[in-house]
């Protein structure tokens, strides 16, 4: 997938087919579109979609915290994976980094997520502890992972 063919823009509601077709693709234990809903109405939450002829093949959200954004739900289509969309939205949120002064992107991923954990890592971030028994789902503990960003100011 050629990286000028992916777009990644702002979730609209007519996106929430693809997005939840993607999402059980994608987690055992999935969110609900009631789930996405309540999350996205909260005022510092946002969703991004990454789009390739026309069709979305990933999404992400996430929350603005005062001094970082913190990545509540990431996913790439299955077919799409390993191609580049994953790492554009990672991307866009460091972007936002230095454009906002907020410094750390943070997340939390499933012990059991080996790819997740490899790919963020491939991203740049670090674990920087485990939160035990997590999700409400399993008794499962999450790595909590970090992207450091300093921006330099020039005086």
């Amino acid at each position: 997938m050629e990286d000028e063919a992916v777009r990644v823009r702002w979730m609209i509601r007519r996106d929430m087919p693809e997005v939840m077709e993607i999402e059980k693709g994608s987690f055992e234990f999935c969110w609900t579109e009631e789930d996405f809903f309540c999350c996205l109405r909260q005022r510092n939450c946002v969703g991004m979609v990454a789009e390739h002829n026309e069709n979305i093949v990933g999404f992400m959200v996430y929350e603005l915290l005062k001094s970082r954004l913190h990545v509540l739900n990431l996913a790439v289509a299955p077919w799409c994976r390993r191609q580049g969309v994953g790492a554009q939205m990672i991307e866009r949120l460091v972007n936002k980094l230095t454009q906002q002064s907020r410094q750390e992107i943070t997340l939390e991923v499933r012990e059991t997520n080996l790819a997740a954990q490899l790919f963020f890592k491939q991203q740049g971030f670090t674990a920087k502890s485990v939160i035990q028994d997590h999700y409400e789902d399993t008794e499962e503990d999450a790595y909590v992972m970090s992207l450091e960003i300093w921006t330099h100011k020039e005086f």
